[in-house]
């Protein structure tokens, strides 16, 4: 019996050691370029945080300390997923933006489970448009509103594409991008949970529309991206991309595309510790009360969803985040801001190239690819299905 143990331990210890030595030798993933689309930028920079509003509607902004370039900084709105309310979550990439000379705003659109899904993309357009208001006359920060691009995840997707085609309507610039990363939490109906889509026909035909996704947890995000290129139907599919990013496991630590994977903690950008500025001297004294608060039962975070709140909120920055979401986010905005198209994007051999693992091995490439948007068999018979076959 104790010979049986003791040969059990050894052998538990020797798959130790050869794990260990496995993961020592494993190859590493690529690093991040220096410069170029996904790259570190300008690491010498030092980034200025600012929280402009009051109480919970607020919202963070993020650029590089320093005048602004004569035209401005580009605007990079980001749209959180749901009950992601910090900014360090994406802190990785909101770094590598302001780096590259963006302005990022990150409007805090939701205050966890006391805002319903269905207020979200108007809370979520005051605050943009509040903010732009707030940094017109900023030297330092000052937004250049003819280059905007909006960044969503997971349920901050459908509230970029509502923003967009509401933008007009709203006195907020149009934007020439929208990145749908891993989106998710669209309403299937008038009476469900979720962010309900408004008209997308309204959005401008001359947007670039990007939807990437991971291949782990795929059927939602699938369904969700290409519904929401779908139904911007007045944006022709030559502006149209759906791009895939694969998991690969050849080394280590390995690289998993799931619906966290577009997040990447950096404490850094903690909003609890950005502090709003004084308050102006002109503010009004008198400012109107918020309606009187009331609870409904979607206001509340699933079960699911407070998992993914989690794995977000400790998601590390891999090659997925630089090679991957930010490179092709990078390009789309140059190629966006430049009046260029998606096929000109799929064309590009950097937008799918992964790199290598420190082996030389190629990591795997990203899919990328014009969208079928053929309506969902169930909606085949629809008045509005039978109008777009004629």
């Amino acid at each position: 019996m104790r010979l049986n143990l003791l040969r059990g331990s050894l052998a538990a210890g020797l798959i130790l050691a050869l794990a260990g030595i496995q993961s020592v030798q494993a190859a590493a993933p690529p690093p991040q370029p220096a410069e170029g689309p996904g790259g570190a930028g300008d690491r010498k920079a030092t980034v200025v945080k600012r929280l402009l509003g009051r109480g919970t509607a607020t919202t963070f902004a993020f650029h590089a300390a320093g005048a602004a370039p004569g035209a401005g900084r580009p605007v990079a709105v980001f749209l959180h997923g749901w009950g992601v309310v910090n900014p360090q979550s994406y802190g990785g990439w909101i770094d590598h933006l302001t780096r590259q000379g963006w302005l990022v705003l990150y409007p805090r659109f939701q205050e966890v489970n006391r805002t319903r899904p269905a207020d979200a993309p108007g809370i979520a357009e005051g605050l943009v448009k509040a903010a732009l208001a707030d940094l017109a006359s900023d030297a330092d920060a000052k937004p250049d509103l003819s280059r905007v691009a909006l960044i969503g995840h997971l349920a901050g997707a459908p509230i970029a594409f509502d923003m967009a085609a509401g933008a007009k309507a709203q006195g907020l610039p149009v934007p020439k991008l929208i990145f749908a990363a891993a989106p998710g939490g669209i309403a299937s109906g008038p009476k469900s949970r979720g962010i309900a889509l408004t008209e997308l026909s309204g959005i401008d035909p001359s947007t670039l529309l990007i939807t990437m996704v991971g291949d782990k947890d795929t059927r939602a995000a699938d369904l969700a991206a290409k519904r929401l290129l779908r139904e911007a139907s007045a944006v022709p599919i030559e502006r149209k991309l759906f791009v895939r990013a694969l998991s690969d496991d050849h080394g280590f630590p390995a690289l998993t595309a799931t619906l966290a994977a577009p997040a990447g903690l950096d404490s850094a950008y903690d909003g609890g510790a950005i502090k709003p500025g004084p308050e102006p001297k002109d503010a009004p004294k008198d400012a109107p009360k918020p309606p009187p608060f009331r609870w409904s039962a979607d206001m509340a975070l699933t079960g699911e969803q407070q998992t993914l709140v989690s794995q977000i909120n400790i998601a590390r920055v891999d090659a997925l985040d630089y090679l991957g979401f930010w490179k092709t986010f990078d390009i789309a905005a140059a190629a966006a801001f430049a009046g260029s198209d998606a096929v000109a994007m799929k064309n590009n051999p950097r937008v799918a190239d992964m790199e290598r693992w420190s082996d030389g091995w190629p990591v795997k490439r990203l899919s990328v690819e014009t969208p079928r948007l053929v309506a969902p068999a169930a909606q085949a018979g629809t008045p509005a299905a039978t109008a777009r076959k004629r």
